[in-house]
């Protein structure tokens, strides 16, 4: 069990790595990954909020050791992360996942954002200026994510996953 948890963990986070090197939407003072927030929601719904939280932490490393992602990527992903994996566990619902990682990166996580822009960084920013663009960047991700939750691959291997 925990094998086949860290193996698709691992594969997570390499998808995240490398497709966050290609797609991504540069909105403002950021630059959104829809992709994070792909892997955020479904790591909360095959993995739980832990595992969903250390790879939100792995992806946003790695970007930024490649050059590829900004500070601006830990608080984002990994609260919202966190909270998608704690409401799937509570309440089992792809969409009440998906709209715990659009508030936990678009609201809490762009709230967050602004200390580390303005302490770590040096910008000068609003209070909202990374709220926007984190809510389309989790909004198109959290999308996606429920699409392909509604696959019957997804939702058995989900079920395999959870059983054994």
């Amino acid at each position: 069990m925990k094998t086949k948890k860290l193996t698709l963990s691992a594969l997570f986070i390499a998808i995240g790595v490398l497709a966050g090197q290609f797609i991504y939407i540069p909105l403002g003072a950021s630059k959104c990954f829809p992709v994070q927030h792909t892997i955020n929601v479904l790591s909360a719904v095959l993995l739980g909020p832990y595992y969903g939280v250390v790879n939100a932490f792995c992806i946003s490393l790695l970007r930024n050791f490649m050059g590829t992602g900004s500070l601006m990527a830990f608080p984002g992903s990994m609260v919202g992360a966190f909270l998608a994996g704690q409401i799937y566990r509570i309440t089992k619902n792809n969409y009440m996942t998906a709209f715990a990682e659009v508030f936990g990166t678009g609201i809490l996580g762009g709230f967050l954002a602004v200390p580390i822009a303005i302490f770590i960084m040096g910008n000068a920013v609003g209070t909202f200026a990374y709220i926007v663009p984190f809510l389309i960047s989790s909004v198109g991700g959290s999308f996606i994510a429920v699409i392909m939750l509604q696959s019957k691959i997804l939702i058995k291997t989900a079920n395999k996953i959870t059983r054994e």
